[in-house]
């Protein structure tokens, strides 16, 4: 009757013992059963006794649902890494040999270890609370009672009620079934729904789809068939991520460049140059150091976890936390009508009786349908509102039909006061009416206006006469039943939003394709004027996609046909979101790269989505978009930032190892200019707002940037420092050696950062100038030319130095700008 069977139970079931329940196929035996009365009493399930019971057996359904890491794997993620092994190594030669000063980096790392993991708990603070707003809550029967508990609180035994859009939590046997049609997909990737009658079994994994029923718990906890593949803990882990992987690439490359030269600095120090043992100590430290990109690494897991915080505030639930960054780089979001861009609920505005068809008859006839119903979607709750099941006095219903996605209608027989049998079906004009019935003209013409058109027919069929479906004569209009659908109210603006950052939006809905570009015009949504009806498209991949690219609009989509098309615009290299709340939109959620579930959708498309909107508002898609596209491109920034200092670090390395001299830096020094021109104004830009539309090649297009800049400072710092080797002579030559090498440095790495900054900003560039400033404060206050061991001498070198310095900002500027051109990904 609608495009999809909604799971609010507490509208037709109030769980107390004398729930409406649906029409079984047995009705027709009992003769005092009426549309709107009770039914026979169902099986009362466990008692509490036998609960507690089998709870001390510890026959309970006792399989974890993670939100996120525990907090030891958080700990030993940012405790144990290689990179902090080295650190640490490193860090304990420097208390052994001294001064403490050069033992800062240390410090450093400490700091923001503990940083990253006090962020991920947050993270995953944010995560276990919306997870459990979000949790699942299967009705089971105890003590003849419905009542809501927790998956976890499932015991061998109870008897588990089900509706569309209900996940099967645990295995089973069907014991009560009406219609009841069930989805394994998920499990056995077979797109049909299974029928289902009592004593046939259920997989936890699989869903509703249809009419509704109960099964006996067989199987719990990890004896389950779902908790045998993975124990349901698939719906929290980290999913592929460009981000990710492309960093771990990077630290691999990394790795291989740091043992041959940490390796050669350590004998050129030790062996080749005649230095002071403990100062060649520190010298070799002071080379293996930068070369490290430890921040990077916590950047990242910073920058996702603010992320999940910001989402989090916001009532969005991140699932699985990359899908932060997988929407970022969508360009093509899939959106379904019903509950996305129109809100559930609906009002019947007019009945339109056909061929002089009595109105009082038709309002009995829909309080009939209306009562025969236990789990009403939005379509027939507004029926239901308009003509409550007191108008349908005296009817009894002897069969049932529930809706399905995949048919379009439903339907009911009854035995009517008079002791007439009729059989009655609702559903979607197109679909129960032979093409070019005039009465289709006249749903057209209200479906233009936007209004959802619902037919009533009378036939002489069976309802399980698989002739309904594939002869339309066989049905006879009695009334139109319209419809008006409750725009959301933030729709226009999330649509606006996309199409200003070039993100193409796709509706695609089971309802009439006329409908439903009336309600996408109404958004403002281009393209909504041209719209296509699903049952015409071709079948052919290709073709089907290329019908994709030029339409905007589509009704009458089957849930198999979503799925059809969501692997179409992948096949054309597109990254697809889909966006939906009910049972026809599982699967088409599972396949596409991002699914996004509203918070009132069924528990089988929250299981499936990587990102849950709690708060049911589409208007907050922008602010998930704007989040990834803040995490992918801060983190490309300062990945330019970290990475040019290791190509530096092991260039100059190498030029140490080459020219048999002392490294020019002790790990003080590095540890300034670290901080100075990486650690600190990284944190800052990583955290920044960045709504740069993410783009593929994240390692590619970081090397192209970090080896030339890499290149460019190493050279510039050498040189000079070579200079200043050969002109300062004496005692305490190599304390100005150094410092003249670590003013030039400076200047090339503020240089790249001023780069990385733009497009500048107020703070930018307020960010730049007090980095600069605090070296200036470093140079001429004594204690802290102490503390570094930095001391300009004369005004020679250090004018060289800036001369250098100067001409190194040139060549940067122009390697960047020939790289943006010739490369332009």
């Amino acid at each position: 009757m609608t495009e999809r069977a909604e799971t609010t139970r507490g509208t037709a079931e109030p769980h107390d013992g004398t729930a409406l329940a649906a029409p079984t196929l047995d009705a027709a035996r009992d003769p005092g059963r009426g549309a709107g009365t009770t039914t026979a009493p169902k099986a009362p399930g466990l008692t509490a006794a036998e609960v507690a019971e089998r709870v001390a057996r510890g026959e309970v359904n006792d399989v974890p649902v993670r939100s996120s890491r525990s907090t030891a794997d958080i700990v030993r993620a940012n405790v144990f890494t290689r990179f902090n092994a080295i650190i640490g190594v490193l860090f304990a030669i420097i208390l052994v040999v001294g001064p403490i000063q050069d033992g800062l980096f240390g410090f450093v790392i400490l700091a923001n270890t503990l940083i990253g993991i006090v962020q991920e708990l947050r993270a995953k603070r944010t995560l276990d609370n919306l997870a459990v707003i979000g949790e699942a809550k299967p009705t089971v029967r105890r003590d003849g009672r419905g009542v809501e508990v927790s998956t976890n609180e499932i015991v061998l035994g109870d008897l588990v009620e089900l509706c569309p859009g209900d996940k099967v939590v645990v295995d089973g046997t069907v014991t009560e079934s009406d219609g009841l049609e069930v989805d394994e997909s998920l499990l056995t990737g077979e797109a049909d729904p299974v029928l289902k009658h009592p004593g046939d079994t259920v997989m936890s994994g699989s869903f509703v789809v249809a009419g509704s029923g109960a099964f006996t718990a067989t199987k719990v906890g990890r004896e389950a068939y779902a908790a045998q593949l993975a124990e349901e803990a698939s719906r929290f882990t980290l999913v592929h991520s460009e981000l990710r992987s492309g960093i771990s690439q990077i630290l691999k490359y990394i790795t291989w460049m740091i043992v041959p030269a940490a390796i050669g600095l350590v004998l050129s120090q030790l062996l080749v140059e005649d230095n002071d043992p403990d100062e060649a100590v520190r010298r070799m430290v002071g080379g293996i150091v930068p070369m490290v990109p430890e921040g990077l690494v916590l950047l990242t897991s910073i920058a996702f976890a603010i992320g999940v915080i910001r989402l989090g505030r916001k009532q969005c639930l991140v699932q699985e936390l990359p899908a932060i960054e997988g929407l970022a780089r969508v360009d093509v979001v899939c959106l379904d009508k019903t509950g996305t861009l129109t809100e559930g609920g609906m009002d019947v505005t007019e009945v339109r009786p056909l061929g002089g068809a009595d109105p009082a008859h038709v309002r009995q006839v829909l309080a009939a349908l209306g009562g025969s119903d236990p789990h009403p979607n939005a379509s027939l709750k507004a029926i239901i509102d308009a003509h409550p099941a007191e108008d349908a006095a005296g009817w009894r219903c002897t069969d049932t039909l529930p809706f399905s996605s995949a048919r379009k209608y439903s339907g009911a027989a009854f035995t009517e006061p008079d002791g007439t049998e009729s059989t009655w079906l609702l559903g979607a004009p197109d679909v129960l009416l032979a093409p070019g019935d005039r009465t289709l003209a006249e749903a057209d013409r209200l479906n233009e206006e936007g209004l959802r058109v619902l037919l009533l027919a009378r036939t002489s069929r069976a309802l399980d006469d698989p002739a309904l479906a594939e002869d339309p004569t066989a049905t006879v209009p009695v009334a139109l039943v319209v419809l008006e659908q409750r725009l959301r109210p933030d729709a226009s603006d999330t649509l606006r939003y996309f199409a200003e950052q070039n993100v193409s939006a796709k509706v695609i809905s089971g309802d009439n394709a006329v409908s439903v570009g009336a309600v996408a015009a109404k958004l403002g949504l281009p393209g909504a004027e041209s719209t296509v009806d699903a049952r015409t498209l071709p079948d052919d991949r290709e073709e089907l996609a290329a019908a994709l690219e030029d339409g905007t609009v589509f009704g009458r989509v089957t849930p198999q046909q979503k799925r059809d098309m969501v692997g179409a615009l992948q096949s054309r290299g597109h990254t697809v979101a889909m966006t939906g709340d009910g049972v026809n939109d599982v699967l088409a959620l599972k396949d596409a790269d991002i699914g996004v579930s509203m918070g009132s959708g069924s528990e089988a498309t929250k299981a499936v989505a990587q990102i849950v909107l709690l708060n049911n508002s589409f208007s907050t898609l922008p602010s998930v978009v704007a989040e990834g596209r803040r995490v992918i491109g801060n983190i490309e920034r300062v990945a330019n930032l970290f990475l040019t200092k290791t190509v530096y670090s092991v260039l100059l390395a190498l030029l140490v190892i080459a020219s048999q001299v002392p490294y020019p830096f002790l790990p003080r020094h590095l540890t300034l200019l670290g901080g100075l021109t990486i650690g600190i104004p990284a944190f800052f830009l990583a955290l920044a707002p960045n709504k740069e539309r993410a783009r593929p090649h994240f390692v590619r297009r970081v090397m192209r940037y970090a080896i030339p800049s890499g290149v460019v400072a190493a050279t510039a710092t050498f040189t000079v420092y070579l200079l200043a080797r050969h002109h300062y002579t004496g005692p305490g030559a190599l304390a100005a050696e150094t410092s003249a090498a670590t003013l030039t440095l400076f200047l090339v790495a503020l240089w790249v950062l001023a780069i990385v900054a733009r497009p500048y900003t107020w703070w930018r560039i307020g960010l730049v100038l007090t980095m600069a400033g605090a070296f200036v404060v470093v140079l001429v206050t004594p204690f802290l030319q102490d503390f570094f061991a930095v001391r300009l001498v004369g005004t020679v070198m250090p004018w060289t130095a800036v001369g250098v310095a100067a001409a190194s900002a040139v060549v940067l500027e122009l390697a960047w700008r020939w790289i943006g051109r010739r490369f332009p990904v």
